[in-house]
C-alpha cells in the first residue's frame, strides 16, 4: 500500500484555486475504496476545508507548510511549530527595518490568529481581500503588529516585489542562520507580487510527513508526493517517488522521479488512479 501527499495549489488544484468536479469525484470514489491520501500545502486549515469541503479524508492534513498538523474538519491541531518568541521579535525587528510591512499568524494553545496592519501594495491588498471574501476566521487588523507578539507566532508572511523580498531573506538567514525555513515563491494568481514566508525550522513538508507517519503507522508505506515549488523541495527528496508537475519550477523537476501533466488537467487524479489499478 501507498501513502500519497499533494501540494495543492500549482498541484491538485486548478487555474482557479479550486478542486476540480473531476478530481472531487475521482478521489472520493478512491478514498472510499480505501486510499491513502492527503494533502500538504502552505495553505491555513481553514483554508484547505473551504476548498477541498466534503472530501472524505481520514488522514490528517499538513498546513502552513508543515507547521500544522491535524484533521480537517476543525482548527484543533495536533501539532503547532511555532517560534521562540525572541526569535519571532528579532525577525519582525528586522523586517520593519527594512521598510517591509508583514503578515504573521500566531497560536496561542487554543486558537490561530492573523494579524496584519495595512496593505501597501496590490499583492498584500488581494492578501487581505481573499481572506476578507472567505471569511478567515483568523484574520484581524490592528494598529500597531507589534502588540502582538506575545503570542508564539507561527509564521510571517511578506508580499512585495521580488528585489526586497530577496535582500530581507538574505538579511534573515544571516541573522537566524537554520534556525528557521523561508521561501520565496510567486503569487501562482497575482503574478509580480511574489511572498515570502518564514516558519520555525521544524516546519517543512517532509517532516510533517515523517510525523504523520509515524503517528499514523504508515512507516511501512511506500510514500509518493506530488509538487510544483521551492516548498515542495524537501518532501520530494524524502520520498519513495517524487512526482514533479509539467508547470512545476526546476528545482522541483531536477527532484522528481516522474514529470506528469499540468496541475489544471487533473494530472494528479490520473497519475493515482493509474497507480491504483497497478
Amino acid at each position: 500500500m501507498t501513502l500519497y501527499v499533494s501540494d495543492l495549489d500549482g498541484t491538485l488544484l486548478d487555474r482557479d484555486g479550486k478542486l476540480s468536479a473531476r478530481s472531487r469525484a475521482g478521489l472520493t470514489d478512491l478514498l472510499e475504496q480505501g486510499l491513502l491520501f492527503t494533502v500538504a500545502s502552505a495553505r491555513h486549515v481553514s483554508s484547505i476545508r473551504s476548498i477541498l469541503g466534503d472530501l472524505p479524508l481520514r488522514l490528517p492534513v499538513i498546513s502552513g507548510n508543515g507547521a500544522y498538523l491535524g484533521a480537517m474538519a476543525n482548527d484543533q491541531h495536533e501539532l503547532v511549530h511555532a517560534m521562540e518568541p525572541a526569535l519571532a521579535q528579532s525577525i519582525f525587528a528586522l523586517i520593519r527595518r527594512l521598510g517591509l510591512m508583514p503578515f504573521f499568524s500566531t497560536h496561542n494553545g487554543q486558537y490561530d490568529q492573523l494579524f496584519y496592519q495595512e496593505a501597501q501594495n496590490l499583492g498584500q491588498q488581494g492578501f487581505v481581500s481573499e481572506r476578507l471574501r472567505n471569511a478567515d476566521p483568523r484574520l484581524r487588523h490592528t494598529p500597531r503588529l507589534q502588540d502582538h507578539l506575545l503570542d508564539p507566532v507561527v509564521t510571517f508572511v511578506i508580499i512585495d516585489r521580488a528585489a526586497p523580498l530577496l535582500e530581507l531573506q538574505a538579511e534573515i538567514t544571516a541573522l537566524c542562520g537554520d534556525a528557521v525555513e523561508t521561501h520565496l515563491a510567486d503569487d501562482l494568481y497575482l503574478p509580480g507580487w511574489p511572498w515570502l514566508t518564514v516558519h520555525d525550522r521544524r516546519a517543512s513538508k517532509d517532516q510533517a510527513i515523517k510525523t504523520l507517519a509515524d503517528r499514523y503507522s504508515l512507516n511501512e508505506r511506500e510514500i509518493v508526493v506530488f509538487g510544483d515549488h521551492v516548498n515542495d523541495v524537501s518532501m520530494l527528496r524524502a520520498a519513495h517517488r517524487g512526482i514533479a508537475m509539467e508547470n512545476a519550477i526546476a528545482a522541483v523537476k531536477q527532484e522528481a522521479h516522474t514529470v506528469i501533466g499540468p496541475h489544471y488537467e487533473d494530472s494528479v487524479l490520473q497519475f493515482i488512479q493509474n497507480d491504483w489499478r497497478r
